[in-house]
């Protein structure tokens, strides 16, 4: 990229100036012509300073200043922000941050995190059939719970599980069913309907069954008992017999004496 025209032009009074400067030199009785100081312009970015002489320097000094400046602009502009500490129900010590906090939102550092027994997980199919709960339990009444999701154990091809810490599923079943001791009798209830289905319909199986062996029975006992009625008998020459056929599909061959 060439210079400019203001760029150009400018050089080029700085070319005249050196020549009035060196012409002042040589008649030393005329006034030289006066040189305007601190001269600064700036090219591609970058600033220069005119010596006078009919040469331009970087200008260092200005680019200081311009960083300076910029770097106390922003000092100036930055807040510090607080740092903010979580507190952990176990031991009651501060965190910045933890696997269960920042997965389920339950204050628990890392060092108390217990993954076995207290803080274990739990499947979403498990927590509505332990704890009663329905799908508006989980994903609608606040806060809602948060879940991780793993691939089956048991057959990759199906969908993922939605795993949920086991401790907040408990904590929403009591909000749901008021106390343990109320849950505990739902599901007392609940089982005893389910027996009670259970036995209706081995009940009805049971029935079902009855009636297919005194269908079968009845049957061989009513061809048990059949009597033939026979029509016309039939003369047959060539084997000098006769035939007569049943209602039922039998025929019956004798000889007449």
């Amino acid at each position: 990229m060439g210079l400019t025209d203001e760029q150009k032009q400018k050089i080029e009074e700085n070319r005249l100036k050196a020549i009035e400067r060196r012409k002042a030199r040589g008649h030393p009785y005329k006034e030289a012509v006066p040189v305007a100081k601190n001269n600064r312009i700036q090219m591609h970015g970058t600033k220069f300073k005119d010596t006078g002489g009919g040469f331009l320097l970087e200008d260092k000094e200005t680019e200081e200043e311009d960083l300076d400046k910029l770097l106390e602009g922003i000092e100036n502009e930055t807040e510090e922000l607080p740092l903010e500490f979580k507190e952990c129900i176990e031991c009651n010590s501060g965190f910045l941050t933890s696997y269960l906090w920042s997965t389920f939102d339950y204050p628990v550092c890392d060092g108390c995190r217990d993954h076995e027994d207290k803080h274990s997980l739990i499947t979403r199919t498990e927590a509505k059939n332990d704890y009663l709960l329905k799908d508006c339990d989980i994903d609608k009444r606040e806060p809602v719970l948060k879940f991780i999701s793993r691939k089956n154990p048991h057959n990759p091809r199906w969908g993922e599980m939605k795993l949920y810490l086991h401790v907040q599923i408990e904590k929403r079943a009591l909000e749901v069913w008021g106390t343990e001791e109320a849950l505990l009798e739902e599901k007392e209830i609940r089982s005893g309907k389910r027996e009670k289905t259970k036995v209706k319909k081995y009940a009805k199986q049971m029935k079902e069954l009855r009636m297919q062996v005194r269908s079968s029975l009845y049957d061989r006992t009513s061809k048990a008992s059949h009597t033939h009625k026979f029509g016309p008998d039939r003369y047959n020459e060539e084997e000098d017999n006769y035939t007569h056929d049943c209602e039922c599909g039998y025929s019956e061959t004798y000889e007449k004496l």
